[in-house]
């Protein structure tokens, strides 16, 4: 059967715009606030710049402002956006809003598509996914979910906390994740719902000190006391929001590795230029062998993730779960990445843990990735489950 890689016409041409508008705009932009960026004033001048070079949203449906790519087609552009950390933010292809657009897409009513995906995806405002809690809550383990929504007349009342809730300072809503239906622990029994910034029933406990700090909005703990919503404000079908959030999770672990594998192509970018000019005992660093393996190892792992988010993506496009793929992809590239910077940053040695370049910004920004969507641990556990019960299947227990 014949494999034949090649991107179409318009979404190489995408590729390249974005290439040559984050490499003119946005680095220039990423230098100077070194990587993170609170400004709600930046974020709109970033957007601005990314519509008027007609490289803006172009996850989205044509409809609502986008481009309307597939996943392979954005496996693409979001690298290329990716390398710089704030290439996302400039494209509104970041991380949690890009994911809660491709669900809204999926799931919401068109009414709810109008007061909420239309404005989530033209920049106007910026939205937040709440589905983490603190322990013994819903974490790696989504079953564990205690937030809990009871039904009032009118609609819904939520009680519960969450942590860790990426993007949450000054976004317009947030889809919630309370359970409708049964105990923590029970499968199942969850539903989702828009909540607006300014219910009164939703509060701000504190910002989260992390390592990465460039995903705008930061992590946030949020408390939900007596939060009244509508029967509008369910987003989907009640008890299906764990079904429903699958629709969100595998895209958005690929469009999370997309945008790191583009700063993992950055760092290897930065050592390769150091290497090729700095000489010690009498060579180039490029012409030493242990220099040259570090060099190569990180092609290895940039080609290899890039071939791992592909095949998943295919998946997804062809409308296959890709749980399998996916969790694949998402625990190689999360690994790699790191390797990849880590390796650039001692190539460059002094000139990597200073501030001249970001290599040191760019190792705490990856590091999480890690833990963020699925820890390693917790895929290849469910990786290796799934592994056994094909096996039993084909063996016919």
């Amino acid at each position: 059967m014949a494999v034949d890689l090649t991107p179409e016409t318009a979404v190489a041409d995408l590729a390249q715009r974005t290439a040559r508008f984050v490499r003119e705009v946005v680095l220039p932009v990423e230098e100077e606030h070194r990587g993170v960026v609170r400004s709600d004033a930046v974020r709109t001048r970033l957007q601005t710049a990314a519509k008027e070079a007609g490289v803006f949203a172009p996850h989205v449906a044509p409809e609502y402002g986008g481009q309307g790519l597939d996943m392979r087609g954005r496996a693409l552009v979001f690298e290329e956006a990716g390398y710089s950390l704030l290439g996302p933010l400039a494209l509104n292809i970041a991380a949690p809003d890009e994911g809660n657009m491709h669900m809204l897409e999926a799931i919401a009513t068109p009414a709810q598509q109008d007061r909420y995906l239309r404005p989530l995806a033209t920049g106007a405002v910026r939205s937040c996914f709440a589905m983490t809690e603190p322990a013994p809550g819903a974490g790696s383990d989504p079953d564990a979910l205690t937030t809990r929504a009871e039904r009032v007349p009118g609609g819904w009342r939520i009680h519960g906390r969450k942590w860790f809730i990426t993007g949450a300072d000054g976004a317009g809503f947030a889809i919630v994740m309370a359970r409708t239906t049964g105990e923590p622990g029970d499968r199942g029994g969850a539903t989702m719902f828009l909540v607006d910034a300014d219910n009164p029933g939703m509060k701000t406990v504190r910002h989260i000190e992390t390592l990465d700090e460039s995903l705008f909005g930061g992590h946030v703990e949020l408390l939900f006391d007596d939060c009244f919503v509508s029967d509008e404000a369910v987003l989907g079908e009640v008890d299906e929001g764990f079904r429903y959030a699958q629709v969100r999770l595998g895209p958005a672990r690929m469009t999370h590795c997309m945008r790191w594998l583009g700063i993992a192509r950055r760092a290897q970018d930065i050592a390769v230029a150091r290497a090729a000019e700095r000489r010690l005992f009498g060579s180039r660093l490029a012409d030493l062998g242990m220099v040259q393996q570090m060099i190569a190892d990180n092609e290895i792992d940039i080609a290899a993730s890039r071939g791992l988010i592909t095949q998943a993506c295919w998946e997804l496009d062809e409308g296959r779960s890709g749980a399998q793929s996916t969790s694949i992809a998402k625990t190689f590239c999360a690994e790699a990445i790191h390797r990849v910077v880590d390796r650039s940053l001692q190539i460059c040695g002094a000139l990597g843990v200073s501030g001249d370049v970001l290599l040191g910004r760019f190792l705490r920004e990856v590091r999480p990735f890690r833990i963020y969507d699925g820890s390693s641990e917790t895929h290849r556990w469910a990786i290796a489950r799934r592994t056994v019960k094909r096996h039993e299947q084909a063996a016919g227990r």
